[in-house]
């Protein structure tokens, strides 16, 4: 685990006369040593030092991250056509972020995290703002601001009156603040607790009614911040779900059923949602709002099936969002439009990068073998068994997921050839590469499903 922080961090500092090639192959050896460690250990939790540990749900998230980051700069390297300093200047930005969450994902302590978890914000908001497509990138960056920092100052609160009850801000330890709140005069102050310490994870996951910062952001992002987006920073939300769940000693309450019912009717309406885009890129935003409504039913549930589900659809999302906004970019490249009724009739011009299309929208309605089916196999009969009432909006939400991947599917690929196409004789075979590298973790990761249920 060391040695791979110490990659990362060697990486994230190289001197500007490094090319962007040697820190593609310093990200590779990153990523192929976490991905070595995760198959090599025996997953017991293992304390690194006072400030670092990891069981095997940080360490799946520090690969993906990695993977992902990989990913990221392979995807960048045609689209960023700057000079050389802002070329620079670009892979910085996203090797710093790269290392801001990986750190946030190997703390122990709650307090760490939290700033890790604030300071992700940073790197993103500037590629966003330095790199994106239209003058509305200032607002959108504004909106993701506004929206994480202020939900997040609640959850500070919580967290410092915690430490002080606790004298302990170790996320692996349970905490003994349940049982002081477990009164009946202090009823409604566990509901409101509960909406504190859940506001800023469901902010970033996010939630329905908390989501509207997700489509703008993306829409405005370059690639490789769509890709960070979808594939890492909305699991940092799931991530700090399951510690506080842990490090509280978490209950079920009123409020929580709020919650719950409010994320499952959320993501069926986000589904509907889908139908209405004419942005690619914010179909397959709002796609990932309704991916995450189905996480946290499982997370909710408070079952063991439902919290591997959770991690396991965690997990299969990173790698198929993060494919389908650089398939996004390709398109966008060629037609310089994201208008669905603009870029159609892709299948006749290139047949391969149709068939990447195929691939991933099934993947994206959880077909097999993809690890996102092994997840909704999960998450299904736990929140079913939670209630009986979820069932309609569970079917629900795996219908549309159908309908919309598919609508995504034709809408992009069938139809009349597109006119002011760009010829296709110069798609470069780092494309292929960086499809195949999503492709492949997200269904050959089923031969390895024990991995999800070490930690819980």
């Amino acid at each position: 685990m060391l040695s791979i922080i110490l990659v990362s961090l060697a990486s994230s500092f190289m001197l500007s006369r490094t090319t962007w090639y040697l820190k593609v192959w310093a990200l590779s050896l990153a990523s192929m040593l976490s991905f070595l460690h995760l198959f090599s250990s025996s997953w017991s939790y293992d304390q690194v030092s006072a400030y670092i540990s990891q069981d095997s749900m940080s360490s799946i998230l520090i690969s993906l991250t990695l993977w992902i980051s990989l990913m990221m700069m392979i995807a960048s390297q045609n689209s960023v056509k700057l000079p050389s300093n802002n070329d620079m200047l670009f892979s910085n930005f996203l090797f710093l972020l790269n290392l801001v969450l990986v750190i946030a994902f190997c703390m122990s302590s709650i307090m760490h995290f939290y700033f890790f978890f604030e300071a992700s914000l940073v790197p993103t908001l500037m590629l966003i703002l330095g790199w994106g497509y239209q003058p509305e990138r200032l607002q959108a960056g504004m909106y993701m601001m506004i929206y994480t920092v202020g939900a997040s100052l609640p959850l500070l609160m919580v967290i410092l009156f915690t430490m002080q009850k606790n004298f302990s801000s170790n996320m692996l330890m349970s905490s003994t603040l349940r049982l002081e709140l477990i009164s009946s005069d202090l009823f409604w102050t566990w509901n409101i607790l509960t909406f504190l310490l859940f506001t800023a994870f469901l902010v970033k996951l996010p939630m329905f009614t908390v989501h509207l910062w997700l489509p703008k952001a993306h829409v405005e992002a370059p690639v490789a911040g769509s890709m960070v987006l979808a594939a890492i920073l909305l699991k940092l939300g799931g991530y700090g779900v399951f510690r506080a769940y842990q490090y509280f000693n978490f209950y079920s309450s009123n409020s929580l059923l709020l919650i719950f019912s409010l994320a499952l009717w959320g993501g069926v309406l986000t589904s509907i949602i889908c139908f209405r885009q004419i942005d690619l890129k914010s179909l397959i935003a709002y796609s990932s709002v309704g991916h995450m409504a189905l996480m946290l039913a499982g997370v909710f549930s408070n079952t063991s099936w439902g919290w591997a589900g959770g991690l396991v659809l965690m997990i299969s999302h990173g790698f198929c969002s993060s494919a389908l906004f650089a398939l996004a970019n390709y398109t966008y490249e060629k037609t310089h439009s994201r208008s669905l009724f603009l870029a159609k009739g892709m299948l006749m011009l290139l047949p391969a990068l149709t068939l990447w299309w195929f691939l991933f929208s099934v993947m994206n309605m959880a077909a097999p073998p993809s690890i996102n089916l092994l997840g909704e196999i999960m998450i299904f009969p736990s929140t079913i068994f939670s209630s009986s009432y979820y069932l309609f909006s569970l079917g629900m939400m795996s219908f549309l997921a159908a309908l919309y991947s598919m609508y995504l599917y034709t809408c992009s690929q069938h139809g009349g050839s597109p006119k002011y196409m760009k010829p296709f004789s110069n798609f470069s075979t780092s494309g292929y590469l960086l499809l195949a590298l999503h492709w492949l973790p997200a269904n050959l990761l089923i031969m390895k499903s024990e991995l999800v249920f070490m930690w819980i």
